[in-house]
């Protein structure tokens, strides 16, 4: 059969869905996971007006989910890209007389219209609406809303193009232990005014009950969601595990899930999927990885930088089985002598093959865009070495995107071709690194965010020796900068780290979140990170950090090939290839109708040239020359 992708984009909400409660048994309504889960998600399955909130030994007590009637729309969150508006609003459970239909309105010229309706789904609670040939130019109020009295209200921004900068504000990590409204991040996020919202995983640490942990967060950030872009990937507390290696979907046998594969039912799985990452633009590659669960690897275009949103959980192979273990669990090494060569196997998987692709169409697809950003929930190095405790040392941690190195490599090699910066989370320590594939320096540049609210695991960046990397950060008030190598063997250069002063106490745990400045006259990259308790007016020590968007290509250049001058001022994309090996060494959009290309090696090369990809026109037979000496050559498309 083959499997077009729009015969899988219309599978897609069937993957997610299982109906409202008027369809199903009472048996189904009451276990929808099966007997086996007969306790998963009880806070919003069955009776759940007489469920128990579970025992509060560790987290907080989740918010009452039998709410007034005229308050069961909980949130909405939403983005757009080319002409598609995709938009979920999370209910609270709804009890059996209760209609299970959401409507969409939109103000048009003074008055509330009606454009939509759509089911309710169970489990989960959550409707979504998709609409086509959306104008992008405008504002528009919008309202989500449930039987006469109950609504959400917010605005969908038009997008910001003709804005210079495009600020992207950059989080994770939302412990449940602490329960509550978060309005001192609120407040300051409302204030800085981000064009979108990144929560890279970890929104909820409820485990077992995703509906009312999503609540819980989607009532603690919602005035800052409800008008304005935001994305969500849930990461492995999100599904119920501690770490997740997804192993392309397989299921999961061991309870710390080093074995690979997901814990809980596909059901659940995608549910969770589905409450907090439907709202993403359509996935670009859909079909459904092993027993039906879905995928939603993607782009965003917000203000013309373009953003890949990856999956850095999913095709991740698990350690267990596959390398012996050389700690106190399978994914953590204290071996002083063991060689990192021994754990970076043939055939494992880190993005797998399918987002690998993915990345490499991106780097090479401008279309509506000026610079380009990856988004993922963990960062490509393990920029980390007290774990937990300040005195517990930790040599390296198979969790990170530092491991599998040989497909860590590969994807900062994609990543390096578009010259962007990756943004992450996950780690509880924020740290700025511009990560190393060959040598130091050679790759892009990583922002790690703090975790948002950390109660749950500090982390320190605390080298044995103490002392700086080669080639510190010049006049840090860090005395750890520089060039210093994981446990894993990965190269990377640490420009700034924020480290806990107490983890016991709240004001000095380094809780926060980032901010990244996206400057496209400049073609400049600032990250900002905040404390949580700063007033918006103090950033960590070592921070903002600016950097360039062609430093993202940090190999040093052999030599230069002809300046490109473009017809017109034009600033098409320009591509070049090593012709030597067929390696495409970037592909980026010129500015101001000129473009110098460098390049790293001996040797012909060829230049591909396109308005917004590369294939045009083409210019053979090139060969690098010392910059003074590289000369001109006009272009016209």
């Amino acid at each position: 059969m083959n499997l077009t992708r729009r015969f899988l984009l219309k599978l897609t909400p069937l993957l997610f869905w299982r109906g409202s409660t008027s369809s199903l048994t009472a048996a189904e309504a009451a276990l929808p996971y099966g007997e086996a889960y007969s306790k998963l998600d009880s806070l919003a399955v069955g009776e759940w007006w007489n469920a128990k909130a579970p025992s509060a030994k560790k987290a907080a007590l989740p918010p009452a989910m039998n709410v007034s009637r005229d308050e069961v729309v909980a949130f909405a969150l939403y983005t757009h890209d080319h002409g598609v508006l995709k938009l979920t609003a999370q209910f609270f459970p709804l009890k059996p007389d209760e209609a299970r239909e959401a409507r969409l309105e939109f103000q048009r010229d003074g008055a509330w219209v009606e454009v939509t309706k759509e089911a309710i789904l169970y489990p989960g609670w959550s409707a979504h609406f998709r609409i086509e040939k959306w104008d992008a130019k405008q504002n528009v109020a919008y309202r989500v809303r449930h039987g006469e009295k109950a609504m959400f209200e917010g605005l969908i921004r038009r997008d910001p193009i003709d804005k210079n900068e495009i600020v992207i504000a950059n989080m994770s990590c939302n412990s449940s232990r602490t329960g509550g409204l978060r309005p001192e991040i609120v407040e300051h996020l409302r204030a800085q005014n981000p064009d979108l919202l990144f929560f890279a995983g970890d929104q909820t640490y409820r485990h077992t009950e995703h509906t009312a942990g999503w609540i819980e967060f989607g009532l603690q950030f919602r005035d800052v969601m409800r008008d304005r872009p935001t994305i969500c990937i849930p990461d492995d507390h999100d599904v119920g595990q501690p770490n997740l290696w997804g192993e392309n979907g397989k299921q999961c046998l061991r309870e710390d899930g080093s074995d690979g594969g997901f814990l809980y039912p596909p059901e659940y799985v995608n549910q969770v999927q589905r409450q907090q990452a439907w709202n993403l633009p359509d996935p670009v590659d859909p079909a459904p990885v092993e027993r039906g669960i879905t995928v939603y690897f993607t782009r965003l275009r917000v203000g013309g930088v373009d953003f890949a949103i990856l999956e850095d959980r999913k095709f991740k192979s698990g350690p267990f089985g596959k390398i012996p273990v050389m700690g106190p669990r399978p994914d953590h090494i204290n071996d002083p002598a063991y060689d990192p060569k021994t754990v970076d196997l043939p055939g494992l998987q880190l993005l797998g093959e399918r987002q690998e692709k993915f990345l490499r169409d991106w780097a090479q697809d401008w279309t509506g865009c000026e610079m380009k950003a990856v988004l993922s929930a963990t960062s490509f190095c393990g920029a980390v070495h007290m774990h937990g405790k300040k005195d517990e040392r930790l040599l390296a941690d198979l969790d990170c995107n530092g491991w599998p190195q040989t497909p860590r490599n590969r994807a900062l090699e994609e990543i390096r071709r578009a010259w962007a910066v990756h943004l992450c989370g996950d780690q509880h320590l924020a740290v700025v690194t511009k990560q190393g594939i060959r040598e130091h320096g050679d790759g892009p540049y990583s922002f790690t965010s703090p975790a948002l609210v950390n109660t749950t695991y500090g982390r320190w960046w605390h080298p044995l020796d103490e002392n700086p990397g080669p080639n510190p950060v010049p006049g840090s008030p860090l005395p750890w900068t520089g060039d210093f190598k994981d446990g894993l063997g990965n190269k990377l250069s640490m420009l700034a780290y924020a480290n806990p002063p107490d983890i016991n106490d709240e004001r000095q745990r380094a809780d926060g979140y980032g901010i990244a400045r996206f400057d496209k006259k400049t073609r400049q990259i600032t990250f900002e990170c905040w404390p949580r308790f700063s007033d918006a007016k103090a950033q960590f020590p070592g921070w903002p950090i600016t950097v360039s968007m062609e430093s993202n290509d940090g190999r040093d250049a052999l030599g230069w090939l002809p300046e490109l001058v473009f017809e017109n001022g034009a600033s098409p994309v320009v591509q070049v290839i090593e012709d030597a090996t067929g390696d495409i060494l970037y592909t980026v959009r010129a500015q101001g109708g000129r473009f110098h290309p460098r390049v790293y090696s001996a040797g012909k090369h060829t230049i591909k040239i396109g308005a917004d990809k590369p294939g045009e026109k083409t210019l053979t037979a090139l060969e690098p020359k010392p910059k003074a000496e590289s000369g001109q050559q006009n272009v016209k498309l």
